[in-house]
């Protein structure tokens, strides 16, 4: 963000500096121009009217020197011609005494009495030189010519000397910009960088570097002042859920278990006729540990953290398989496991065992005798590629199934389905989807083909890993081990 501000302040900068310093190095250059020019030619005007005045007392022998002096006055060279052209001295002897430069352009112009003023290209080296020729007489009739030739060098050199000065000055502007753009950029920055730290570390569960309030603009520094107090305000909240969390772990279980001891006390001293009574409030006290195991575990799920790592999705489902084998033979219903290929997902350490441990429970559950539960693995490979970047786990029973109203409202705390039994918690799931999201994933429930319901969860393949590891959140798996899922 420094260097983006900086590169706009000085964009600014130069940008003004260009709109200032092109158009004055322009100015400059063709003023400097047209100032010699207008003295080029004041300068042979001046000359052609002492050459008249040598030409009418018939001193035409002094034009010679009368020109080299005027030359090495002035730096250039003269050439004077009598009224029909003819040359009578040359300081730069290109023309001879005598020859007729009536023909050429400027010297035809000047003997009609129209002065001319220009600049041409000429040897040595193809310099850019200055012409001036101008007609010489006070009378009608021209007395004589002047021309005035300059090199234009000295005064470019000049020109590339403002330039290079412009230059300068512009680079000297631009230096001091960067500074005070620098200074200003950082002042600005810093108590950004301090907010983007703070947040992190609020992101991570605790502030160990608060922002300073009292640097940087006063929009930032109430912005820093909010955002503390914003920030010491959930870390109060989210310590005090964790310490509730804790609190309950502790006061909660030992009270459950006393008073589960003291009912099972009674069974002998009771009548065979309140034994009914005593094992559904039994049932009732066992539902009520499960809850608080629950959301203990939902609870510690959401201020835990940890990162997802690999592991084997096939493994973890045959395992899990054969130990529910037991329990569905029970039940009279067939478990069939299909996909046998390995395939390595992203998820928190013990979390694919809880997935799978809750998703079979709820579907040997809602299986009549006589159906089946079937547990698939499939791989989605990536757009254009060979490469899988899914994998799915599919748990399809052929029980009664759910509207598409019931399974968006499946994953709600505490909710059940209108017609499940009563021995469930509403837990299960919404324990499933926090865990299959720790681990970068997605779960839901779809209608399965032929009635009953099949729960699909995603999770990212890890070989697909180009995204960096990300902080993933997951519970204290052994308490959510005990709890007991349900729709």
């Amino acid at each position: 963000m420094t260097r983006r501000l900086l590169l706009s302040h000085l964009s600014l900068i130069l940008l003004v500096l260009l709109a200032l310093e092109v158009p004055f190095g322009v100015f400059y250059a063709r003023s400097e121009l047209a100032r010699f020019s207008r003295t080029a030619e004041q300068g042979a005007m001046t000359l052609a009217e002492v050459c008249e005045d040598k030409m009418e007392h018939g001193l035409t022998t002094d034009l010679p020197d009368l020109a080299r002096a005027y030359g090495r006055r002035t730096g250039g060279t003269v050439l004077v011609a009598d009224r029909r052209g003819v040359v009578l001295t040359d300081t730069a002897a290109h023309a001879v005494v005598g020859k007729d430069l009536s023909a050429e352009p400027d010297i035809s112009t000047a003997l009609h009495d129209r002065p001319t003023v220009g600049t041409r290209r000429a040897p040595p080296a193809d310099s850019e030189f200055l012409f001036v020729t101008v007609p010489g007489g006070s009378s009608p009739a021209v007395a004589c010519v002047v021309r005035t030739v300059y090199a234009l060098g000295p005064l470019k050199a000049r020109v590339r000397t403002t330039w290079l000065v412009l230059a300068a000055l512009g680079l000297g502007v631009l230096a001091v910009a960067s500074l005070i753009g620098f200074a200003l950029a950082r002042s600005i920055t810093r108590p950004v960088q301090a907010l983007e730290r703070a947040t992190a570390q609020l992101a991570e569960g605790r502030i160990t570097d608060p922002p300073a309030t009292d640097h940087g603009p006063p929009e930032l520094r109430r912005l820093a002042a909010s955002f503390t107090r914003t920030a010491t305000r959930l870390q109060h909240l989210l310590q005090a859920q964790q310490a509730f969390a804790s609190d309950v772990s502790h006061q909660l279980k030992t009270p459950l278990t006393s008073l589960r001891l003291r009912l099972e006390n009674f069974e002998p001293h009771l009548a065979p006729c309140a034994q009914d009574s005593l094992d559904k409030a039994l049932g009732e006290l066992e539902r009520l540990s499960l809850m608080v195991q629950g959301l203990l575990a939902l609870a510690r799920l959401e201020n835990t953290e940890i990162r997802a790592e690999a592991a084997d999705l096939n493994a973890v489902v045959s395992d899990r398989a054969d130990i529910w084998a037991a329990f569905a033979d029970e039940q009279q219903v067939d478990l069939i496991v299909s996909g046998g290929t390995s395939v390595p997902v992203l998820a928190v350490p013990g979390a694919l065992e809880q997935i799978i441990d809750n998703l079979l429970s709820n579907a040997l559950r809602v299986s009549a005798p006589g159906t089946s539960v079937t547990l698939a693995v499939i791989t989605t490979p990536a757009q254009g590629t060979r490469t899988p970047s899914m994998a799915e786990l599919h748990v399809i029973d052929q029980g009664p199934g759910m509207t598409e109203t019931e399974r968006r409202r499946a994953f709600d705390r505490f909710w059940r389905a209108p017609h499940a039994d009563h021995d469930g918690t509403g837990l299960g799931l919404p324990l499933v989807r926090h865990l299959t999201r720790a681990g970068g994933g997605e779960v839901t429930l779809e209608a399965a083909p032929g009635g009953g319901l099949d729960a699909v969860v995603r999770l990212r393949h890890a070989e697909c890993r180009e995204q960096q590891d990300r902080l993933v959140t997951t519970a204290d798996i052994d308490t959510a081990a005990r709890s007991a899922p349900a729709r």
